[in-house]
């Protein structure tokens, strides 16, 4: 009750709240709130949605006229587990995790596509700076502090050896990508 009055206040606050169907004020609320610890685990959990379906084609397993089997992993214990649900239920929870409409998901495209992927791999290998460090060059100059910590280096171009580079960041693969 507490928390459909305070949505409710909210809205009329922001002058939405004629928008909003009479219907939802009188059906009942299920509020269930617990702490989700640093909130990693929640963006883990809604950013599988931007990037993908619900769920995939390959964990359905029998479909007829009546049910739909499928598997699915037990967050508990990291079993795979499998389900049977009428088609009726199983197309509710479907539902549910559909995007809103004008949301869309995410979608690669250049180096990000995995079609791309080998290419992706050659850049991130040409950026690694820590696997063939160039030496310092001969700067007039004392290295200058980057604005956000590490200190900014004049280095000589490891390809053509005239050029200088200036080392701003060392940058560290911050996923594992899967094959």
């Amino acid at each position: 009750m507490i928390v459909r009055a305070k949505l409710c206040a909210a809205l009329q606050r922001a002058g939405l709240l004629d928008q909003v169907p009479a219907t939802v004020w009188t059906t009942p609320w299920v509020v269930h709130a617990q702490p989700a610890g640093d909130g990693a685990r929640v963006l883990d959990y809604l950013a599988r949605y931007l990037f993908r379906v619900a769920i995939s084609n390959s964990r359905l397993e029998h479909v007829d006229d009546q049910q739909v089997t499928f598997r699915y992993r037990d967050n508990r214990t990291q079993a795979i587990r499998r389900t049977t649900l009428s088609g009726v239920e199983f197309l509710r929870r479907f539902l549910q995790h559909v995007l809103p409409r004008r949301c869309t998901q995410v979608r690669y495209y250049g180096l990000w596509s995995a079609t791309r992927r080998a290419d992706l791999d050659h850049a991130r290998t040409l950026l690694e700076v820590e696997r063939a460090p160039a030496p310092l060059a001969q700067s007039p100059a004392p290295p200058m502090p980057a604005p956000d910590g590490p200190s900014v280096a004049a280095l000589v171009c490891p390809l053509c050896h005239i050029g200088t580079l200036t080392l701003v960041a060392i940058l560290r693969p911050h996923r594992k990508v899967p094959p």
